[in-house]
Order: C-alpha cells, then sequence, then structure tokens
C-alpha cells in the first residue's frame, strides 16, 4: 500500500518559532487532537458490509507524541482503499487525509503566531 504524508520544509525554523513562542506539550495535544479526528473521519468514510473494516482502524501515537498514524490494519483495507482490476477502490484513508491536512496545518499556523 502506497504510503501519504506531510512533509514540513523548513522544520527547524519550525522548531526554533515553536519554543519561542508555545510549549512543545501544545504542539503534541494539537498532534494527538488532529490524529484522532482522522481516524473518526477514516472510519466514517469506510465502507460498511460487515463492520471489520471500521473497527480496525486504529490511532497509534509515536515519536514522543510528535507522530500520529492512522492505520487500516484490516487485512483486505488496501484493496477497499485502491480496488483491484475487478473493482474500482473506495478509499476512506486518503480522504480523511487530505481533510485533516489542512486543519492541521491551520492548527499549527495558528500556534506560530
Amino acid at each position: 500500500m502506497a504510503r501519504g504524508g506531510l512533509t514540513v520544509n523548513g522544520a527547524d525554523k519550525l522548531v526554533g518559532k515553536l519554543k519561542r513562542n508555545t510549549n512543545l506539550n501544545d504542539v503534541k495535544n494539537i498532534v494527538k487532537m488532529n490524529g484522532s479526528e482522522m481516524q473518526r473521519k477514516a472510519k466514517r468514510f469506510a465502507p460498511v458490509d460487515t463492520g471489520n473494516l471500521e473497527r480496525n482502524i486504529h490511532l497509534y501515537i509515536e515519536n514522543n507524541g510528535f507522530t500520529a498514524k492512522t492505520v487500516s490494519e484490516a487485512e483486505y483495507a488496501g484493496y477497499q482503499e485502491y480496488g483491484t482490476r475487478f473493482q474500482p477502490g473506495t478509499p476512506h484513508i486518503r480522504p480523511a487525509f487530505h481533510q485533516q491536512k489542512r486543519q492541521f496545518v491551520k492548527d499549527m499556523r495558528r500556534l506560530m503566531k
């Protein structure tokens, strides 16, 4: 399964500004809140037949609270996300990521002011 991500250019400047303007616990709270919201959206977008796919969407907080991963761990999640040659996919992780990405960037910018 392909992995998407959000790359922050100028991370050194970002960390310096955040250290001057805010507590790093605020950053961790934003990461956790946005990760949780992305998990909720992914579950909402997941196609429901038996509910197994929705139940297997999990949130992992890593890197001492600076990384949130929303993962669809059902064995067939990739087929649902991307489709097969026999059926089109029903994306649930990618739409949640693209929606939440905008909110995450907005929250981080608010912290930097």
